[in-house]
């Protein structure tokens, strides 16, 4: 009976302990990255043993096509006829023959997959970098309480020691260190600002309060042109009209500054009323459109 000849193979090969050696590298490699990031990490150090698992996992594969995977082309010269006792005898020693190659091949499989799984248990772990989740954080700043706003030194604002047209950065009292609750209160004549529908009550005796984080990039707005009563973003240059509820007039920003609603307490000093009614600062992924 002929058998299928096979050009360009060449002389028997034999798969050598290379294939092993690089995975097991790469596995050892991967968990030694995992254990190093548990106790805190070393960059330089996390780089090398990242570049070894996967380089010891690049040259086992390497290695694999080269040794394992046969060398084409193949030519058969007729189609086996299992039918015949005689083909399905060839069959069966041809496997058995194979056997100790099949079982080499099977622990070169299970070294393949265990370099793969400690990689990536070595995937997983960085992802506790990120932090925890935002939640409704975004949505939310100190004010929420509502109380008594103060000066960033944490003095309370009494409503008649500030004067028209003087402006001042607050903050709510007991977070004089919450970036996203810097606001800017103004003081206007009263009755010059016309709020919008649903904030009549926001600015009283003249009081209008708007969130310091410019909605563009996130800048401090901190200047304000008293004459044409505008603040202005240092970054950017986006204008904001204080008489039209902070609106853009110029520059990259396209949403008005949160205003937040405030109220004269009963001992004559300024406080806010709640929260802000949206998110502060620039837009982000999951923001509701405006």
């Amino acid at each position: 009976m002929s058998h299928p000849s096979h050009p360009g193979r060449g002389p028997e090969r034999r798969e050598g302990p290379g294939i092993a050696v690089a995975f097991g590298v790469s596995a050892l490699a991967s968990l030694g990255l995992t254990v190093l990031y548990g106790f805190g990490g070393q960059p330089q150090i996390e780089g090398i043993l990242l570049f070894i698992a996967l380089g010891g996992l690049g040259a086992g594969l390497i290695l694999w096509g080269k040794q394992l995977m046969p060398n084409a082309p193949f030519v058969e010269e007729r189609k086996l006829n299992l039918g015949r006792p005689e083909a399905r005898a060839e069959v069966v020693a041809s496997l058995e023959e194979a056997g100790p190659d099949a079982g080499r091949r099977s622990f070169l499989a299970k070294m393949l997959g265990g370099a793969l799984g400690a990689l990536g248990v070595a995937a997983l772990f960085p992802i506790r970098s990120l932090g925890t989740a935002p939640g409704r954080a975004l949505f939310r700043t100190p004010w929420a309480g509502g109380g008594r706003v103060v000066t960033i030194d944490g003095e309370p604002v009494a409503a008649g020691d500030f004067e028209v047209g003087q402006v001042l950065t607050i903050v709510p009292e007991g977070n004089l260190e919450a970036g996203d609750s810097q606001v800017i209160l103004i003081r206007l004549e009263p009755g010059e600002y016309e709020p919008p529908p649903g904030r009549e009550d926001w600015s009283p005796e003249g009081f209008v309060a708007f969130s310091k984080v410019c909605t563009h990039a996130g800048c401090p707005v901190g200047l304000y042109q008293a004459g044409s009563q505008e603040l202005f973003c240092p970054c950017h240059q986006s204008v904001f009209a204080v008489l039209q509820a902070a609106a853009p007039t110029a520059g990259p920003a396209t949403r008005p500054l949160p205003q937040l609603p405030l109220r004269i307490d009963e001992d004559g000093f300024v406080a806010a009323q709640g929260d802000f009614v949206e998110p502060v600062g620039p837009g982000f992924w999951n923001r509701p459109s405006a």
